[in-house]
């Protein structure tokens, strides 16, 4: 594990065409590109069988004095292996795995720390725990079968149904190609909450651009007849599901319904297009509750680690410390 991580430009061809073909939407090199501005980089492992590449591990990762942190880059959910389909029988599948994995990991670059919450559809981390490895069980809601969305509108609770019907009387649903005002409704709804917005206005609006260019995103305002935005979702989408990735609302208008409704204009977009529904998670319990309400089915995902070095750890305590001791003295702390 010694070895550097290559640079983005020197990853064959035939890695990022595997990643392009089986990969999901964080797995992507066009999705990797646009989230990783400094500090942030990436690279990739991979394993060949033949001439065929069999496995590839897309990572993110960055300096901070001197030691390599391999961890997701905001605001991308999911990450981790990527293996080729396999119609091995089950057991001989999971040998491979266990091979593939096992490799993948032998050609990861020194770290001191490494975090990934992987795809949900990873679901056999145990070649990971044999290398040392942990992993934290979060949790995703998703709706896998999109196909009937009357069958879906019967397993959403009564009340969010009927605040969908209020919002349907009152408000309108349209596509935002300006991400301005989307951005607007995401800090009051953060303001709300005490938080600031987490990343750069400039950085949200090239991820939008990026995955609208590549037909990946779109982004729905739900807004009254005199024109005022109550609320936006800005919905994401590989082969296989819609992404419910970003939304937010204005707090003094949270009572027309129209966060609710967006979600059912989503859902049915992932209906049209053949796709699963993934409301991507969250373990924070209000919008856990939210999530579920809509006939969701609770989906596990592992957020695997590991570290390797506990002298990052003891320099990040002491550079707290001394930023603390700056502050209380009133004298400019160092970075």
């Amino acid at each position: 594990m010694n070895r550097p991580p290559l640079a983005r430009e020197a990853i064959p061809e035939k890695v990022t065409a595997f990643l392009e073909k089986h990969g999901g939407l964080f797995h992507q090199p066009w999705w990797l590109d646009a989230v990783c501005a400094e500090p942030w980089r990436w690279s990739c492992v991979w394993v060949a069988r033949g001439d065929d590449i069999a496995a590839a591990w897309p990572f993110a990762f960055k300096v901070r004095w001197g030691f390599r942190l391999i961890e997701t880059p905001p605001p991308t959910p999911y990450q981790g292996p990527v293996l080729r389909p396999s119609t091995a029988k089950y057991a001989n599948r999971l040998s491979e795995e266990k091979d593939l994995m096992s490799e993948l990991v032998a050609k990861l670059p020194r770290f001191a720390l490494f975090e990934q919450p992987f795809h949900p559809a990873l679901t056999n981390w145990l070649p990971f725990y044999w290398k040392g490895f942990q992993q934290t069980t979060r949790y995703t809601y998703r709706i896998r079968d999109t196909a009937d969305p009357e069958a879906i509108w019967a397993t959403i609770r009564d009340k969010v149904r009927n605040t969908i019907r209020k919002a349907r009387e009152t408000l309108k649903v349209r596509e935002e190609s300006d991400y301005r005002s989307a951005l607007l409704l995401h800090k009051l709804t953060l303001s709300r909450q005490g938080m600031r917005l987490p990343h750069p206005e400039a950085f949200l609006q090239r991820l939008h651009v990026a995955c609208a260019a590549r037909n990946a995103g779109k982004l729905l305002v739900a807004e009254d007849p005199p024109g005022r935005p109550h609320a936006f979702v800005h919905l994401l989408w590989d082969k296989d599901w819609v992404y419910y990735f970003l939304g937010g609302g204005d707090p003094s208008l949270r009572n027309s319904g129209a966060a609710s409704l967006l979600i059912w204009e989503g859902i049915q977009l992932a209906s049209a297009m053949g796709k699963g529904f993934d409301f991507e998670g969250s373990m924070i319990e209000p919008i856990e509750r939210f999530f579920r309400s809509f006939g969701a089915v609770q989906t596990p995902f592992f957020a695997v680690s590991k570290v390797e070095s506990s002298g990052y750890f003891l320099m990040r305590r002491l550079i707290r410390t001394v930023r603390r001791v700056f502050c209380f003295s009133g004298k400019t702390a160092p970075p």
